[in-house]
């Protein structure tokens, strides 16, 4: 029995010498988990600057090309061969095996600028849902009419100073709970936006909306340069709400063989996209069709009531993002902290070590370095998110930036450099075609994120945070 148990081990310990125990499903569990997110909560938004005809096509459309590259990008886990090759265990080993040194300084740039934008994002989405609460709890019980208006820079720097705190604790980011947590809380918020979204449908008694979304003129107030770069903004959110490339090879790492790593990865990419689309495309149309043109640019603040069950779906966003900023954050804490105590090693600011003394035998330990560097780069997020308050062009932005160079770029190069595509073949052309065509929406989505905040800070006084 003993030699049987030894035996099956053996078997389970991978060609690296790890030990990995990830099946399809916990696979498509993870894909699922990492794509949805409050990216979620601007779809209707989206759906009704472009209406019926383009709308729903650029929620599908966004979906398979993010499938389509997931699929290329599960053939560079293992190089040179797909199946035999040596493993890359995150995103920027895969294109540092395919592509080089060079490219993965393009790619770190490009990862760590994706993550910076999240935690603006977080901090202007986590300030909405708390005025929203405030606000629905005032109109239930004052009353509809009454006039319950807030500002939100206060809760901007009660959550940059809650922030500052938890930047303090060692390795944030291994901490499984938050992970688990961060799930149940994203698919609370967008379960609830999609049962209130179809219950108001319901008591309209009819789909609103238009084919071509917010329309042009004097009566709707809309400017035919503002329709267009709201237009161009709602392809940078639903790509953001997307954003799956940057996790895929860490979650293809979890999972066990045989089959090969590529074929489960498939597999879940599939089930997980298309679980994610069907939701994704029925929280968007039945949104917009709930409120029409007018759709909020953050579904959650568009209700009042049951104002008990709004106030659970936007604790739960403020809950989530909470942990989430932190997991977008140690990431870059590390490489700045580790770059710079390899250009200072014998400074007593970046590697003495302080103890603080917390009771029952536990303290806890930092540098000078952490202390004011972290508290610093916190700080100085929580001004840009004072800045730049608002949600769905900030949103719009950080999909321009991630959906070209992370989610179509390096995967489709990593994959003609991996598979050998010859230039000028057919396949080569339909990829560098899509390409192409992923730089042109990034770059026609960016410009219009920037253009509606520059527009938008012509009207809006600085330093203040409104629904």
């Amino acid at each position: 029995m003993d030699v049987e148990k030894v035996e099956r081990k053996e078997v389970e310990v991978d060609d690296d010498g790890r030990v990995r125990t990830g099946t399809v499903w916990t696979a498509t569990t993870h894909a699922i988990t990492a794509v949805i997110g409050s990216g979620v909560l601007a779809l209707p938004w989206s759906v009704a600057q472009m209406g019926w005809v383009l709308g729903p096509i650029a929620l599908i459309g966004c979906a398979y090309i993010t499938y389509y590259t997931a699929v290329l990008l599960s053939d560079c886990y293992r190089t040179p061969d797909p199946v035999h090759g040596k493993r890359n265990y995150t995103y920027m080993d895969v294109v540092r095996s395919c592509l080089g040194p060079r490219e993965v300084i393009v790619c770190g740039l490009a990862q760590y600028a994706i993550l910076w934008g999240a935690m603006v994002g977080y901090t202007i989405t986590t300030t909405t849902s708390i005025m929203a609460v405030v606000r629905t709890n005032c109109h239930h019980y004052r009353g509809h009419d009454s006039a319950c208006v807030s500002s939100g820079t206060m809760y901007m720097v009660l959550f940059g100073l809650v922030e500052v705190v938890l930047s303090q604790l060692p390795s944030l980011d291994k901490i499984t709970l938050i992970s688990v947590v961060a799930a149940v809380m994203s698919c609370t918020y967008s379960f609830v936006g999609l049962f209130l979204s179809a219950a108001k449908l319901a008591a309209n008694h009819e789909a609103h909306g238009t084919l071509l979304g917010v329309q042009i003129g004097a009566a709707a107030g809309v400017s035919a340069s503002t329709k267009t770069w709201h237009s161009l903004q709602a392809l940078g959110n639903i790509a953001f709400a997307y954003t799956y490339s940057m996790l895929l090879v860490e979650i293809q790492d979890t999972v066990k063989s045989p089959p090969s790593e590529n074929v489960t990865m498939k597999r879940a990419s599939l089930y997980g996209i298309g679980v994610t689309t069907i939701f994704y495309v029925s929280l968007g149309c039945i949104g917009y069709a709930a409120f029409g043109n007018g759709a909020p640019g953050n579904i959650l603040t568009g209700f009042d009531e049951p104002f008990w069950l709004i106030d659970v779906a936007n604790v739960a966003v403020v809950i989530h993002l909470v942990g989430a900023y932190q997991l977008y954050a140690q990431p870059i804490f590390a490489c700045y902290e580790k770059w710079l105590g390899s250009r200072w090693p014998a400074s007593a600011f970046f590697h003495r070590e302080y103890r603080l003394p917390l009771g029952g035998g536990r303290a806890a330990r930092f540098t000078m370095c952490k202390l004011v560097v972290r508290t610093a780069f916190v700080a100085a997020t929580t001004v840009v998110s004072l800045v730049l308050p608002f949600f769905n062009a900030v949103l719009g932005l950080l999909g321009a930036i991630a959906f070209w160079p992370l989610t179509v770029y390096f995967p489709v190069t990593m994959y003609i450099a991996q598979a050998k595509v010859a230039p000028g073949s057919r396949k080569w052309v339909a990829l560098q075609a899509l390409n192409v065509g992923a730089l042109v929406v990034s770059l026609l989505a960016a410009v219009g994120s920037v253009s509606d905040m520059v527009q938008r800070l012509g009207h809006v006084p600085i330093f203040q945070t409104q629904l």
